[in-house]
């Protein structure tokens, strides 16, 4: 495992940078993704201030403070604004931590939080469609069409992220117990379960499409692109939009069906903790944004048929 180095004031900002990346890797454990994330918000900033001729470790609150408000002024979206926000005040507490500057800057600053926006779901009928249609145009066998019925339903089934279904290998597979074996967010395994129709998918897959699919570099990867190598997120972003187009349903992307299988977990009578288990959120909050979808979808069908409503 890289280690950073020592952190001080005598830093470039390119060292400094490079340093704060291994510190999101090895000692936070984030995402990819959010590690990408983090540093072009940390390099905004700093370009900010490098055009004021002030440098990462001068970087005081009134500047970051007029950061902030640029990106108000250019009607950025609240979440945006958060994140970043959020990305510097991690960066300057831990230079700080690590004795690189006496004060932080950004220990008072402070963001809007994101707005509230629940998440999307397709209804039952919209989601059985969905996964009809691509069973359908898998019965003849095309090992693509295979991959795409077994990748849609294990998403539905799980509620899995597309990062952590990519990233799985054919060894995550209990297919006996129907258990998916997945590495999440911060490097947390998490055992997943599907039912009935999934493991139906997922075993044609295995024994018809992915054989015919794999070449010596496939390795032990799950999902197999179209050339035989591990699948990437754009690829499944892909094949849910054509799956999507081809049921004649709401145009989707990959997360909606995370959303759908935790909304539905909810209305059968699924507890919060397991939903949250299952779905590898690290806190109670994130999953109770589904709690508000099911009590709007309920008081709209009480308003529909409650006489007295």
């Amino acid at each position: 495992m890289q280690l950073a180095a020592a952190v001080s004031a005598a830093m470039t900002e390119d060292e400094v940078v490079a340093a704060f990346e291994v510190h999101l890797e090895a000692d936070r454990g984030l995402s990819p993704h959010t590690v990408r994330a983090y540093l072009g918000d940390l390099r905004h900033v700093l370009g900010f201030a490098r055009r004021r001729g002030v440098s990462w470790a001068e970087v005081d609150l009134g500047l970051l403070r007029a950061w902030l408000g640029t990106m108000v002024g250019a009607r950025l979206s609240r979440a945006t604004v958060a994140r970043r926000g959020a990305a510097i005040r991690c960066f300057y507490a831990w230079v700080t931590v690590e004795g690189a500057l006496p004060k932080d800057p950004a220990a008072r600053l402070v963001t809007a939080q994101p707005g509230e926006n629940l998440p999307s779901a397709l209804n039952l009928g919209a989601i059985s469609t969905l996964l009809d249609i691509a069973r359908e145009r898998a019965s003849d066998g095309d090992p693509l069409a295979l991959r795409d019925h077994a990748v849609l339903e294990l998403l539905y089934a799980t509620g899995v992220r597309v990062g952590e279904l990519v990233g799985a290998d054919v060894d995550d597979v209990d297919q006996r117990d129907r258990l998916l074996r997945v590495l999440g967010k911060g490097g947390k395994d998490r055992v997943v379960p599907y039912g009935v129709p999934a493991a139906r998918a997922l075993e044609s897959w295995l024994t018809r499409g992915r054989p015919a699919l794999a070449v010596a570099t496939s390795g032990p990867a799950l999902v197999l692109g179209r050339r035989g190598g591990r699948a990437d997120q754009r690829q499944v972003r892909e094949l849910v939009h054509r799956a999507a187009r081809a049921a004649g349903v709401e145009d989707v992307a990959p997360h909606a069906l995370r959303h759908t299988a935790a909304t539905h977990l909810l209305h059968g009578g699924s507890d919060l903790r397991s939903v949250q288990e299952m779905l590898g959120h690290a806190t109670l909050a994130t999953t109770q944004r589904y709690t508000h979808v099911s009590a709007d979808r309920l008081r709209s069908s009480y308003l529909q048929a409650h006489p007295r409503a």
